[in-house]
């Protein structure tokens, strides 16, 4: 009897210690927080953004603040990763006035960070890749350079139109003769104007469409990315 009560006794420890090695975890696998699956945006996105603030070269500096936000969400894997409202920050790294005789006025921004309405914060790199709502600029390089359209042309009509009139009157005052030296002379006072005027300045309004693209791969986690309610709530 004792023996067969020990050996019952036995069987039981035994089975105790296999159910407990059984249920007890592998210090090997990974936890569920860190096994989590990331999200990646990839390099050469384009995301649509609307400018929070006016830019001009006139005033801006080296080192001043971009501020914009998303335009519409960005989507990945049937999940939105961006949701329209996310703010996006970066800051001017070149600024260049037109020149009076030559140069055109030129601005580079890059973006630095992205911050959903939650608070949750990623750090990105982005660049300018078109800028649709800015009148008379084009991209000048891969960079993102923003650079504002010749005005030579302008600045021809002007010295064209002042020609004319100062023909005019040369022409009214003393004949012919009078009208060749007036369009001479009105050559003169408009090519002056013309080099002592600025190119025109490079500016994005307030709501100005943007385009950034972003240059390298974004992780974000997923379970910090707002719902559209939370969006929504926190606009």
């Amino acid at each position: 009897m004792k023996i067969l009560t020990a050996s019952l006794w036995f069987l039981l420890l035994i089975g105790i210690a296999t159910a407990q090695t059984s249920i007890a975890p592998d210090p090997a696998a990974p936890s569920v927080e860190s096994g989590k699956t990331m999200l990646t945006i990839p390099a050469g996105t384009s995301i649509p953004l609307s400018l929070k603030q006016a830019i001009s070269t006139k005033t801006a500096k080296d080192g001043d603040p971009v501020y914009a936000e998303t335009a519409f969400p960005f989507v990945v894997n049937e999940r939105v990763v961006i949701p329209a409202g996310t703010y996006i920050q970066g800051k001017i790294e070149h600024v260049q006035r037109g020149g009076h005789v030559k140069g055109r006025a030129e601005v580079l921004i890059h973006f630095t960070s992205m911050i959903y309405p939650n608070g949750y914060t990623v750090m990105l790199g982005g660049s300018i890749e078109n800028t649709p709502g800015a009148e008379k600029t084009t991209m000048k390089d891969s960079e993102g350079t923003i650079r504002q359209d010749s005005d030579t042309g302008k600045k021809a009509e002007t010295a064209a139109g002042t020609a004319a009139t100062g023909a005019t009157i040369g022409g009214v005052t003393n004949g012919l003769k009078g009208a060749g030296i007036g369009a001479a002379a009105g050559g003169a006072v408009g090519l002056a104007i013309g080099m002592l005027s600025r190119g025109a300045d490079v500016r994005l309004e307030v709501g100005s469409s943007i385009q950034m693209e972003i240059q390298r791969e974004v992780t974000v986690d997923p379970t910090r990315i707002p719902s559209r309610s939370e969006v929504v709530r926190n606009q």
